[in-house]
């Protein structure tokens, strides 16, 4: 592969994994325990504000960064930066199937809550939802420090 290209798809890894983990991490520690402290009516209300514009935008990133780092570790000229890259694509995959298989999930499940009318005995999906967020967060973070390392030493 060309380096032009190479360094192109670099720059989709490590902005793309940046992106994702910035986003997590501000989540986690800001917009997650604010949801915590709002009463469930003030929380389905928020939520239903929150996630607007998130579809499609993070899953494109997502599986752009992963792409990126898969074709990277399929030609990347060292093993260990290989390695490093084909590790982050797996992270980043993680992440689309926690967002995806769990996640969405809860996040279509409060959707359907009407504001100020949530039925007696709902279950409130927050400390689930943020143990999952938490993983994808780890897994985003896992993913830029991967690719990080791999395209400073790498290159």
């Amino acid at each position: 592969m060309k380096e032009p290209v190479n360094h192109g798809l670099s720059l989709v890894a490590l902005l793309g994994s940046g992106i994702v983990s910035g986003v997590f991490f501000a989540v986690a520690i800001s917009v997650i325990p604010t949801a915590m402290a709002l009463s469930v009516d003030r929380y389905v209300e928020i939520h239903k504000l929150l996630g607007r514009y998130y579809d499609p935008t993070m899953p494109i990133i997502v599986i752009s960064a992963g792409l990126a780092d898969f074709v990277l570790g399929g030609t990347a000229d060292r093993t260990w930066i290989r390695v490093l890259f084909v590790l982050s694509g797996v992270a980043l995959a993680g992440v689309a199937v926690v967002s995806r298989a769990c996640n969405v999930p809860i996040n279509r499940q409060v959707k359907l809550v009407e504001s100020g009318a949530v039925p007696e005995g709902w279950q409130d999906p927050r400390p689930l939802w943020r143990d999952w967020h938490h993983l994808r967060t780890v897994l985003a973070l896992s993913a830029l420090a991967a690719t990080a390392v791999a395209v400073t030493w790498g290159a």
